[in-house]
């Protein structure tokens, strides 16, 4: 295999192309350059051809047109051992590129500036880099193509280890590499055209992903796992989170964590807490302190909340760390720790400890998708909470329930349906689920034989001395919340009979009135929040 002898570069991020471009020197090699790139070599004193010189034709329409020419691309594209390859470049005095390094135009940093003008959006497609670097990794068999500055030390060491030439795994490497990133650059672009048309129709999704990352295993241990990252945003992600301690996250980790980040973002103007147990809250609650309301969340389950995974909206501080003191939890997530707390947690060898890269905030408005056999749904995430307040029962809505009724409805918003959950103003101000029920069949059983039978059996592990009567007291201060509306009557009835005064369902119920009537003759107060939040 022959030397590398001419190369391509024509970047536009320079990171790193000086000492990339001394190194191919170095090595023999003639470099090609055009515009900024070239005038970037000459400043640091290196040898280089302009493109305009190698083929004979000036560039063009604002550098719109420079490396689209046969000369560069039947010196990319020419098999090197078809003799009739050969004799076409001889004859039409073509001259080989043996390497490539190109990096296209930032488009999506371009789009990502919010007042961005379409014009310039347009103008930041890049045409040539795109094409080159297709041409190149298509015939990888011969020649490099490297569009990462975090490759070229390999490169260049590829060379000096194989006379001069990169290794044929490498350069297989190098080239998947280039196809995925110009279908990332497509796909960035086809999102972008797609918010900006005005066909209202579906529009072809194109999604793409980076490099991914091997999990330790999947749902189960028979099955392999990876993460995938898409661009990060403005927004506090679980996939962008930085790992500061201990064993390397599952896939039940990622899922369980993005469960408790994203119930516990609803409620990020406050310091709060979730605890997540198979994607749901069987802990949630507000306090005066993060320490209070790490305590009052895992009060609403503290069996569930055995290896459960935690999400939290201010620094964690030692006062807080020492809350999980004999205590098993698989995994942290808050913006941060001050110093003795993290060293505190890190004490615990196989805690995860994760710390947020972006500010905690409620979740935009945003597309998200889900696979099924054979296809993928896409929907808009459920970034509301209350379309509307109605009360259309006799008894009145204490308006001083109505802050923990919006407590209550971001609870079941994340928990999975069908899901019946009870909230509690357990100090001034502070809120907490005393009791949940999700995932059922009928929301009779999610209320009768979960929700409620939980808080009663949290009430006496905090109180073994509590009487019924007592019980029934603070029950009939709770919030019951429906997800989703009451299809009969006979979850009324069964919240009565465990003395519900106050109910929050989203109605649209073909029988809202006989579940109005129902709450009527029992006497419970119930809310109308218009908007439902079923969670499959």
């Amino acid at each position: 295999m022959k030397k590398i002898t001419r190369a391509l570069l024509s970047v536009s991020d320079k990171t790193g192309i000086i000492a990339f471009a001394s190194g191919l020197h170095e090595q023999g090699v003639e470099i090609l350059s055009t515009g900024g790139t070239a005038a970037a070599l000459r400043e640091a004193n290196l040898p280089v051809k302009d493109i305009s010189e190698f083929t004979g034709f000036p560039e063009m329409l604002d550098g719109r047109v420079k490396t689209l020419h046969p000369k560069v691309h039947a010196g990319l594209l020419h098999l090197r051992e078809n003799a009739e390859h050969q004799a076409t470049m001889t004859e039409h005095s073509l001259e080989p590129i043996d390497l490539v390094c190109v990096n296209l135009y930032p488009f999506e940093a371009t789009v990502a500036e919010p007042d961005v003008r379409f014009e310039d959006a347009i103008e930041n497609i890049d045409i040539g880099g795109p094409t080159m670097i297709r041409s190149a990794a298509k015939n990888m068999k011969y020649v490099t193509v490297v569009i990462d500055p975090a490759d070229y030390a390999g490169v260049l060491s590829s060379m000096q280890e194989n006379g001069g030439n990169t290794s044929e795994a490498l350069r297989i490497q190098l080239g998947q590499k280039v196809f995925a990133r110009v279908a990332a650059y497509n796909a960035a672009i086809a999102r972008y055209l797609a918010d900006h048309g005005e066909c209202e129709s579906t529009k072809p999704l194109v999604l793409t992903y980076g490099e991914g990352t091997r999990l330790r295993y999947g749902e189960n241990a028979h099955q392999a796992a990876w993460l995938y990252t898409g661009l990060p945003s403005a927004e506090a992600s679980i996939a962008h989170t930085e790992v500061l301690h201990g064993k390397a996250m599952s896939y039940n980790n990622y899922v369980d964590g993005n469960g408790a980040l994203e119930v516990v973002k609803e409620l990020s103007d406050k310091p709060a807490v979730s605890v997540i147990k198979h994607t749901n809250p069987c802990g949630l609650a507000t306090g005066e302190t993060l320490a209070a309301a790490l305590e009052a969340a895992w009060s609403g389950d503290p069996i569930s909340a055995f290896g459960s995974v935690i999400a939290v909206t201010r620094e964690v501080d030692l006062v807080a760390a020492q809350c999980l003191d004999q205590r098993f939890v698989e995994a942290i997530i808050a913006p941060g720790y001050t110093g003795d707390a993290l060293a505190h947690l890190q004490k615990k060898k196989n805690l995860r400890i994760l710390r947020l890269n972006q500010p905690m905030a409620r979740a935009s408005r945003q597309q998200m998708t889900k696979h099924i056999h054979g296809g993928l749904l896409v929907q808009e995430t459920d970034a509301g909470l209350i379309e509307e307040w109605q009360v259309p029962s006799k008894a009145p809505f204490d308006e001083s329930k109505k802050e923990l009724a919006r407590f209550g409805i971001a609870a079941a918003k994340h928990t999975k349906s069908n899901a019946i959950v009870l909230v509690q103003e357990y100090a001034p101000g502070q809120y907490r689920v005393l009791g949940m029920g999700a995932g059922q069949p009928n929301r009779v059983d999610a209320l009768r034989k979960l929700s409620v039978s939980k808080a009663v059996e949290n009430l006496k592990t905090e109180n073994p001395d509590i009487t019924d009567d007592e019980i029934q007291a603070v029950i009939g201060e709770c919030v019951f919340v429906s997800e989703a509306f009451f299809p009969f009557r006979d979850s009324i009835d069964a919240a009565h009979e465990m003395g519900a005064r106050y109910i929050v369902q989203p109605g649209g119920s073909v029988r809202d009135a006989e579940v109005i009537a129902a709450c009527d003759e029992h006497g419970i107060a119930m809310a109308l929040t218009g908007m439902r939040h079923f969670l499959h």
